[in-house]
């Protein structure tokens, strides 16, 4: 441990000279900077390419699905987690139960018990 402390202890002297010819040639520095940018910018397009595969086979597909399933975000509480573990998501507005759905009122179509 004490030979690693002493090394890294030289690289920094090493380095402080250095690093006080970059502070006086900005223009130096300037350049690092952008190729720093550029090589980050290169390493996202490249994740971004790899992918892009998934999201359009499993993420697109789930959202909407999950869009399909919840109109609105905002017509709904945040999600509760119960004591039993539990988690549900309230509507800010209970439906009203004599409001026609999609599938038409309870009404119209009356069940036979």
């Amino acid at each position: 441990m004490k030979h690693a402390a002493a090394a890294l202890f030289t690289l920094a002297l090493g380095a402080a000279p250095a690093c006080a010819q970059d502070q006086d040639d900005p223009s130096r520095l300037r350049e690092g900077w952008g190729l720093l940018s550029e090589g980050s910018r290169m390493i996202l397009e490249g994740l971004a390419d790899e992918m892009q595969p998934f999201v359009d086979e499993q993420l697109v597909p789930f959202f909407t699905r999950l869009t399909d399933l919840i109109d609105d975000v905002a017509l709904y509480e945040l999600p509760e987690m119960l004591p039993n573990g539990d988690i549900i998501i309230r509507r800010r507005e209970p439906l009203d139960p004599d409001a026609p759905d999609s599938e038409g009122s309870a009404t119209d179509s009356p069940i036979d018990l």
